[in-house]
């Protein structure tokens, strides 16, 4: 293990902070929240200060037991300073992902190296999984750093037998419980378990796993709110949380998330875009990584995770992420064995001459009929509109400089991709994901505009979209709409015989008034 020995200064640590901060808040709110997840994570925050109930988490009036409470506390605290907005509901997923990536920077300093530790942020800063999730109002960034912290803690754990650092596990681990559940605790668990096992060494394991203090630490951390909402909802809550949406997201596929068991291992090189092809590199040097005690502990920790979820009947292309801490900084480690500029950015390329062609691909696609579904059909027809002169200013704009980076910028390919990546962020913040938010959940949220300017009960016909009642800032539950109250809903729901005023039509959107 090659590594600089030295820890990075005060200075170096807040460079290392802001690099990837500056990338994740960039307009952050810029695009209207994506339905389903965002739209219901952001609804049930507003709910809390609309019923006063900080301890349980209800969707249009009805219990949620997706996931636990520890996000939507963290999302309180900016809407309930700010107010309603994007921006607000998606901070603290913004500030996590920025400390993920410090976490693994940090982590990689003192034993890889300054330029490693660097690289290692960026790459994780500017990876398309982690520009996605990062910016979305749920719980799955602010779970990645809690397992990055856990696990790198493990790591200085077992390196040097540091008691701290496994106390520091425990609270991490705790923290995930309250955060997304129990898979907090299993992939720390069985990670460190495996390495110990690979080291014949099940004595280090147990010992850190049955620590007491440790787990003082956990219980008193995460079963108070457990107990509480136990206390609330009795058996609903254990049928809900544990057995629908744990139990049954491994034995089998919920709301259609299916995959073969080889779903991840495409995942995961389009999550790491544009490092693609280091990343290749890399996993072309596991075998002989596994000689060295840390970069063996990382390639189990990513094929525990890969392994884990290809089982699992439920498969979401954010699950990988769990396991693509230890990607970023073995990329970074192998960052030198890229060796040709024009293919080692080949990927990155194609990602923004995709940008460029986007809205004319969308066109071509609805025009040919293979957008099956006719709401998506008629949301998408509105590609070419959406897409201004400053889009395509933008996107055509940065695959000029990409380009010129490749050709004239006399530095190692790895330097030059660095660069084309860190563009390609600010590419995507400032114009992709808008205008993707926009021709998918524009139509939503300016049908919901219009409705809370009028005084009707609404509801959602046939329809799930729950940023509707987010932007409306009324609960909205899904069913048919009784005479004089207003209704969202899909123009291909709509049933024939239906007596009713349309008060907006955009897309396939369609809010109406029955009469």
């Amino acid at each position: 293990m090659i590594g600089s020995g030295a820890t990075p200064s005060l200075r170096e640590r807040l460079v290392l902070f802001l690099v990837p901060a500056v990338l994740l808040l960039l307009n952050l709110g810029g695009a209207p929240l994506f339905d389903v997840d965002e739209g219901a994570f952001s609804e049930a925050t507003r709910e809390m200060f609309e019923r006063h109930d900080f301890l349980s988490t209800w969707l249009n009036g009805e219990p949620r037991f997706d996931k636990p409470i520890m996000i939507y506390w963290l999302q309180a605290i900016p809407v309930g300073l700010f107010g309603v907005s994007e921006w607000a509901f998606r901070l603290p997923s913004a500030l996590a992902a920025a400390l993920w990536c410090f976490v693994i920077g940090n982590f990689a300093w003192p034993r890889f190296g300054r330029e490693a530790a660097q690289l290692a942020t960026l790459v994780a800063a500017t990876s398309l999984g982690v520009f996605v999730i990062g910016r979305a109002a749920t719980a799955d960034a602010l779970l990645n750093l809690l397992l990055a912290l856990a696990l790198t803690d493990a790591w200085r754990h077992l390196e040097s037998g540091n008691r701290s650092a496994l106390r520091r596990m425990y609270l991490w681990i705790a923290l995930g419980v309250l955060t997304k559940g129990p898979i907090a605790l299993a992939i720390p668990g069985a990670v460190t378990l495996a390495y110990c096992a690979s080291r014949r060494n099940f004595g280090a394991w147990l010992r850190a796993a049955f620590d007491p203090i440790g787990w003082l630490i956990l219980i008193a951390v995460a079963a108070p709110w457990y107990a509480a909402a136990l206390s609330i909802h009795g058996q609903a809550f254990i049928d809900g949380f544990i057995m629908k949406h744990n139990v049954g997201r491994f034995s089998g596929p919920m709301e259609g998330h299916g995959g073969s068991l080889f779903y991840y291992l495409i995942i995961v090189p389009v999550l790491l875009l544009p490092w693609m092809a280091v990343l290749f590199r890399a996993v072309g040097q596991a075998r002989q990584d596994s000689h060295d005690p840390l970069r063996r502990f990382l390639w189990i920790w990513f094929g525990f995770v890969l392994v884990f979820f290809s089982l699992s009947g439920t498969k979401l292309p954010h699950y990988a992420l769990y396991g693509c801490s230890p990607l970023f900084l073995l990329v970074a480690l192998h960052r030198e064995r890229l060796r040709t500029a024009a293919l080692g950015t080949l990927p990155a390329l194609l990602a923004l001459a995709f940008y460029v062609g986007l809205p004319l691909l969308v066109d071509m696609l609805v025009a040919q009929g293979r957008v099956g579904d006719p709401y998506y059909a008629a949301q998408l027809a509105r590609a070419s509109q959406a897409a201004g002169i400053g889009y395509y200013a933008v996107t055509i704009g940065a695959f000029v400089v990409a380009m010129a980076l490749v050709m004239l910028w006399r530095v190692p390919p790895w330097r030059r991709l660095s660069a084309i990546a860190a563009l390609q962020g600010v590419v995507l913040a400032a114009v992709v994901a808008p205008y993707v938010g926009d021709l998918l959940q524009g139509p939503v949220k300016r049908a919901a505009l219009v409705a809370k300017a009028r005084p009707e009960p609404g509801v959602q016909w046939n329809f799930f979209q729950p940023s509707f009642a987010v932007y409306r800032e009324q609960q909205a539950p899904v069913r048919a709409p009784k005479s004089g109250e207003i209704a969202l809903t899909r123009e291909d729901r709509i049933p024939a015989d239906a007596q009713i005023d349309i008060l907006y039509s955009e897309g396939g959107v369609r809010l109406v008034r029955q009469r």
